[in-house]
């Protein structure tokens, strides 16, 4: 029998990991030792700091304990990772310094506004913030980031973290943990303002100095630095019609009582999902019909041009806008884009040799124009079929001629493009951009990215009818993300309208079925760190049963089950 110190010499000795770094380098270091104390600086060679690690493809603070061998990178704010942590760690000690100077207001993290976040703020029943307001704001966050000062990461018991949010009043997180018992939670504390860890912070204030705050009437943006070109801060460019439709919505959330998962985990668990399903799917179909009236009104609109990025209800909206335009008396008929893609081998390659499916390029835009102007002259032309097995266009005998009482509907990524209907005359067109714009928060200085909202669509929809597997949507998302950015997004400011998809109840009801695709990545893949990241998210929610979503629902598209074919 070994004695209890030579014992504990041999635990000690087992207890060595090998930690490998970027360049291939192994470091031999003790278990449970914090990723950050692997790093050969606290700043890259640009001298942007190190705000967490990717560790074995899960990303990590740099507080976290090494347990395991590990392959290890370290995140600043242009990777993907490293700018989540970065608009996280602001935020955080945004709300902390709100919190410090306005204990009595109501303060939350809205929405995304271009790189930045719209914010909300009221105190004493006044929800406008004056100028003076936001520079206070910003002074003291500043001297937060002089100062240094640690962001430290604890696991605390789960009746500890109860208690905690409840004598410091702050309820949207009380109310996020109604739904959920794990025994031990992970807080983040900084100078007495602590948080739900809702995935990775800075270790300190002091990486965090590069952001700027200026008023956004009623409220106020947080601007970012383009990950692109960190850290640099681009000027604002504001965007009307997407505040708008945010405006609007989070209206909508705080008269129905829906603001953040919590409110929302609530009306499912006490059965009034119906409701709120009826009522948002009646909310659309009052915004597609007020659309079509617009149209039915407008004696010189026969061209309607629907775009936005992926997966954000295109199809579905022309198709019920379809329906209501009938109401009105007209007869649309619809033209797809993707039938004038250019053959395969045509198609425009991108930085890594792949095809660019996403570039304007991939459609004969010669030939498209031709056809449009020729249809608005009410001649007659011979439509094409793309056959996407083949990857060639074909010719079925198909021939369309537009009758005075016709509208056509054209919905695809780059129908706002002013390249796509060149030759038709800008009163002509009615132009519509959509999105999936979540209102929805987590709690108030946590919001839910759009992205996620339309990606967690798209993998589902990917697996019910294309076959392919989470790992397949996921390794294709940064391309998708990098062609909105560049062909979609531009262009969005030429829209006559804005449509918002998003559906309030919609994440409780794609929380089933994501989360079992989601984990069929595993930690060898390079896409664990995004699909982790994503069932984490999803833990948040209560499910909702599909059964319960209308035939007719912008969802269905992607869920299955519509009314309508496609």
């Amino acid at each position: 029998m070994l004695s209890p110190l030579l014992e504990w010499n041999m635990n000690t000795e087992l207890n060595q990991i090998v930690v490998t770094m970027e360049d291939g380098t192994e470091i031999t270091c003790p278990s449970q030792i914090p990723a950050g104390a692997v790093a050969p600086s606290a700043t890259d060679k640009r001298g942007l700091h190190y705000l967490g690690a990717l560790a074995n493809n899960d990303v990590v603070s740099l507080s976290y304990p090494l347990e395991v061998d590990t392959q290890i990178r370290f995140l600043t704010l242009d990777d993907s990772h490293g700018w989540r942590i970065y608009r996280r760690s602001v935020s955080f000690i945004l709300a902390k310094i709100v919190k410090n100077l306005y204990p009595s207001s109501v303060f939350s993290v809205e929405h995304s506004l271009g790189t930045g976040f719209y914010c909300s703020f009221e105190l004493n029943g006044e929800k406008r913030i004056t100028e003076e307001q936001i520079a206070h704001i910003e002074k003291h966050m500043r001297e937060l980031v002089d100062h240094d000062v640690p962001i430290r990461r604890r696991k605390i018991t789960f009746e500890q973290a109860v208690k905690q949010f409840q004598q410091e009043k702050q309820w949207d997180k009380y109310n996020l943990l109604r739904y959920r018992n794990p025994p031990k939670i992970v807080i983040y504390d900084c100078d007495g303002f602590s948080d739900l860890a809702h995935g990775p912070l800075a270790n300190n204030t002091g990486a965090l100095g590069h952001f700027k705050l200026f008023p956004y009437p009623p409220g106020f943006v947080i601007q970012f630095p383009d990950r692109d070109k960190a850290p640099e801060i681009p000027p604002f460019e504001s965007q009307p019609h997407l505040f708008h439709i945010f405006k609007e919505h989070k209206e909508w959330g705080r008269i129905l009582g829906v603001r953040t998962v919590g409110q929302l985990n609530e009306i499912i668990a006490n059965r009034g999902i119906g409701d709120l399903i009826r009522i948002a799917e009646a909310f659309h179909e009052k915004k597609i019909a007020s659309i079509a009236d617009r149209i039915a009104e407008s004696k010189s609109t026969n061209w309607i041009l629907i775009a936005g990025p992926s997966s954000a209800g295109k199809t579905t909206l022309a198709k019920r806008l379809g329906v209501q335009l009938r109401v009105n008396g007209l007869r649309p008929v619809t033209i797809s884009t993707d039938d004038y893609f250019v053959d395969r081998e045509k198609t425009p390659r991108d930085e890594d040799g792949e095809y660019d499916f996403e570039d304007i390029e991939t459609i004969d835009l010669e030939l498209l124009n031709q056809h449009l102007e020729a249809l608005d002259r009410g001649e007659e032309v011979d439509l094409p079929r793309f056959n996407f097995q083949a990857g060639k266009r074909e010719y079925k005998g198909d021939r369309l001629k537009i009758e005075e009482d016709q509208l056509v509907i054209m919905e695809g990524i780059h129908c706002l493009n002013p390249r796509l209907s060149a030759n038709i005359r800008p009163e002509r067109k009615y132009k519509i951009y959509i999105s999936a714009l979540t209102q929805l928060n987590l709690d108030f200085n946590n919001r839910i990215s759009t992205t996620d909202n339309r990606l967690l669509r798209r993998l589902i929809r990917d697996h019910q009818f294309r076959g392919n597997t989470a790992l397949t949507t996921l390794n294709m998302w940064p391309s998708v993300r990098r062609g909105e950015k560049k062909w979609i997004f531009p262009h969005q400011q030429e829209a006559d309208i804005a449509f918002n998809s998003a559906l309030d109840y919609e994440l409780g009801v794609l929380k089933p079925l994501a989360e079992p695709l989601l984990a069929e990545v595993k930690p060898f893949h390079p896409q664990y760190a995004e699909a982790k990241r994503l069932l984490d998210f999803l833990d948040s929610f209560l499910s909702v049963s599909s059964e319960l979503v209308p035939p007719t629902s912008i969802l269905r598209e992607y869920i299955g089950e519509s009314s309508f074919r496609y």
